[in-house]
């Protein structure tokens, strides 16, 4: 081309108002991996994550310190650690995620635990509640909860209602074996005694002769733990039908009575104990907030300790965000999320600096009925608690 045709050519073009202006690279998204289950008997805690997490961001009008988001979504079905590797190499080396977010169940988390820790990437564990999680990498952050969180104070409890002997009824697998041990330990310095520790593999349906073994122990009251979903459904219903509650042997439980599940109970469920660092009911600013934005985001979801967990967890992950001004330094996002502290929608909270556990309220709960509507009325508070597992 020569060199008129091609001044004719730029003039012809600015008139007509194009311009050669280099096009504007846009800004890359902050991508955020979320694992979970998303199919099979558990799959409403990775819908409860999603819901939550994507409500959290909408919240702050789309962005997180300025900066788009994009979550990728991982289902792992249930329990599977190598699934669960997998999964997530495959978030960090193909999908280049910034953050991690999710876990439902400790298995799968211990298992990316070495994946996290060399690429540093900083992980919030949503709900996976076995002490030693946290130890195994410095990239982990917690905002949910243990189980010695949660269940040292009800011990504590059971101990000043004069209560002289407990079965523990526990699934067997890392959580509930911290369950087991965190009430042992602390109803015997109490004066208590634990006259049997049954344990229950996580594939029970038929509890009936579990509970037929607490009935006949002499124990005032169990104390148990499972994974939510259906195996509370099954457990509280032989509760019931067997006539544990009618033969005087109190319930006490932690997530036992999940608000995704405790309309399903019916009456069966009235006066059931837990103790326990959220409830849906919890009477606050903050949590009707969450409620509200939680309800716009899907109606179909449910404020429990799963989708608290994930919005606590994004957060998190918004601070880490803001403190690295969007870029991928995983020492620096996790050396902020050491120092924070906020007001929750289960109350106010901070993350230990040195353990990267929530620090927060436990509470005394017992179900009630409100209008037509089954709660888990807080009854009391026992102040904050941290993690006492990961000192054992």
């Amino acid at each position: 081309m020569t060199l008129t045709r091609r001044v004719l050519n730029c003039a012809l073009l600015a008139a007509s108002g194009l311009s050669f202006a280099p096009a504007q690279a846009q800004p890359q998204p902050i991508k955020v991996g979320i694992v979970g289950p998303f199919s099979g008997p558990f799959a409403h805690y990775g819908a409860l994550f999603k819901a939550a997490a994507e409500a959290y961001v909408a919240n702050q009008g789309g962005k997180l310190a300025g900066k788009g988001v994009e979550f990728i979504y991982r289902d792992t079905g249930g329990p599977n650690p190598a699934q669960t590797k997998t999964l997530v190499q495959e978030l960090i080396v193909k999908d280049k995620v910034d953050y991690l977010g999710g876990f439902v169940f400790t298995p799968n988390a211990m298992a990316v635990a070495p994946l996290i820790q060399q690429s540093r990437t900083p992980t919030v564990i949503f709900n996976a509640a076995t002490s030693a999680i946290t130890d195994k990498s410095e990239y982990f952050i917690r905002t949910s909860y243990t189980l010695w969180q949660v269940t040292v104070p009800i011990a504590q409890w059971a101990a000043k209602q004069d209560m002289k002997k407990v079965v523990t009824a526990v699934t067997d697998y890392g959580p509930g074996i911290d369950a087991e041990t965190a009430f042992k330990s602390e109803f015997t310095k109490q004066g208590g005694t634990v006259v049997e520790s049954i344990r229950m593999p996580i594939s029970t349906t038929d509890f009936g002769p579990f509970v037929q073994r607490i009935k006949a122990s002499g124990a005032q009251a169990v104390y148990t733990f499972l994974p939510g979903g259906p195996p509370n459904l099954g457990f509280v219903k032989a509760y019931n039908e067997n006539g544990l509650a009618k033969a005087g042997v109190q319930f006490l439980g932690t997530a036992e009575t999940d608000e995704f599940d405790l309309q399903k109970f019916g009456d069966a469920a009235l006066g059931l104990t837990t103790a326990f660092h959220y409830s849906g009911a919890h009477d606050s600013p903050e949590n009707k907030k969450f409620v509200e934005a939680l309800k716009k985001q899907d109606p179909s979801a449910v404020a429990n300790y799963a989708s608290v967990g994930a919005w606590d967890g994004m957060y998190v992950i918004h601070k880490m965000i803001e403190a690295t001004g969007g870029q991928k330094d995983g020492l620096k996002a996790v050396t902020a999320a050491r120092a924070l502290k906020w007001d929750s929608p289960r109350g106010p909270v901070r993350i230990d600096s040195k353990t990267r556990h929530i620090v927060q309220n436990v509470y005394l709960r017992k179900v009630e009925k409100v209008g037509a509507q089954l709660v888990n009325k807080e009854v009391q508070s026992f102040g904050p608690h941290i993690d006492y597992g990961l000192d054992k």
